[in-house]
């Protein structure tokens, strides 16, 4: 009976797996279409500007140094204010130079009337001498005499210019118009020749902006350059470290003379008009420099780009399945990008629904929004 029930049991599991082996699998439904809408790739001119850092110097600057040591007796301007060239700035001890020199003044004196008496002796001894009158050696005697103080007349003269000049710097004035900084100095230091600090002056209008390009870019300089400067000066302009425009835009001032090997960079300056003294030496900046391609870009909405580990992708839609694209990025022009690779003009991009897709995503296609040509001509 038992043996019966195993046997039943048996056939009854053989029947459910050949009836279950013998029905179809169920399969997965395919993925639904993610709706998005597109836009073609254009064509058109584009107007940017393109950014380097830079920062301000001064087209002139010194350092204010004594050349002559003493004790400063006087100061003669105020600090942080506008100086002009000639003006008295500092005085070190003149009073003690101003007697040097008329120590040295009178000197000269004495030896010019030593030289004439000798003069005189000489001319003397000569037509003494010239009838035997005269021991030979006492007219030998007047004419080293002659020769003596002649020379001690060019002394004289060296050392009295010795101390005009240390009486002329004995006042310091100002090199040039320009800013004068902070003094280093107070009344009664005592001041060292060349050595002690007093102040630095900087010329403020015009100023100067330096930046780097890279050796690429040197011929696009170099063409800029030799532009009328009418042209050349609409060119450059100046955003200022809280993102303001400057109002006056510069012009090249030059170029320098070699490449850096360590960076393949080459410094060109720039030269601003400065009458409010807004710009000041040591600020940081960012030079614009105005970049206008005589041939059409091919422009995308920036907004199609997506970034993954800094590289940069589009979604081209091919037969309704949307494909990932790698591009390379030029300079943003408002709501555009320029694509320098990768694209095609005419192509269709996805410009919105981007977040759901992935490469070869099914999609499917709405009415592309509505507009125009990029406004590429108007920069941001």
């Amino acid at each position: 009976m038992n043996k019966n029930l195993f046997w039943l049991h048996t056939v009854l599991a053989l029947a459910w797996l050949a009836s279950s082996c013998g029905g179809s699998a169920p399969t997965t439904p395919p993925p639904a279409a993610v709706p998005v809408n597109v836009q073609p790739v254009r064509q058109d001119f584009a107007t940017y500007f393109d950014l380097y850092p830079g920062n301000l110097v001064a087209l002139n600057e010194v350092q204010l140094r004594s050349e002559v040591n003493g004790y400063l007796t006087g100061l003669f301007f105020r600090e942080g204010e506008t100086v002009r060239k000639g003006q008295k700035l500092y005085e070190i001890e003149r009073s003690k130079y101003a007697a040097a020199y008329a120590q040295a003044e009178a000197n000269v004196q004495i030896a010019k009337a030593n030289f004439v008496k000798a003069q005189k002796d000489a001319e003397r001894y000569t037509r003494l001498n010239e009838r035997d009158a005269i021991a030979k050696q006492t007219y030998e005697y007047a004419l080293t005499s002659l020769e003596s103080t002649r020379s001690q007349v060019a002394a004289s003269e060296a050392q009295l210019a010795s101390a005009r000049t240390d009486l002329q710097h004995a006042t310091i004035t100002a090199p040039f118009d320009g800013t004068i900084g902070i003094s280093q100095v107070k009344q009664g230091t005592s001041v060292v020749a060349g050595q002690t600090l007093l102040n630095t002056i900087s010329s403020d209008n015009p100023i100067s902006a330096d930046f780097v390009v890279s050796e690429k870019e040197i011929g696009r300089f170099l063409q800029i350059q030799q532009k009328p400067a009418a042209k050349a000066d609409s060119t450059f302009t100046l955003v200022l470290p809280d993102n303001s425009v400057y109002p006056h835009p510069g012009r090249i001032a030059l170029i320098d003379r070699a490449i850096d090997p360590q960076t393949g960079t080459l410094k060109v300056r720039l030269s601003f008009p400065n009458p409010d003294r807004q710009l000041r030496a040591g600020m940081s900046c960012n030079v614009r420099v105005l970049n206008t391609h005589e041939t059409k870009q091919i422009l995308a909405p920036y907004k199609a780009v997506t970034e993954q580990m800094g590289e940069y992708f589009v979604y081209v839609v091919e037969a309704d399945t949307a494909r990932q694209r790698k591009v390379a990025l030029g300079a943003r022009v408002n709501d555009q990008v320029i694509i320098r690779e990768g694209l095609k003009e005419g192509e269709p991009i996805v410009v919105d629904g981007i977040q759901k897709l992935r490469d070869r995503t099914p999609v499917q296609v709405g009415a592309p929004p509505a507009s125009g040509t990029p406004q590429a001509s108007a920069p941001r």
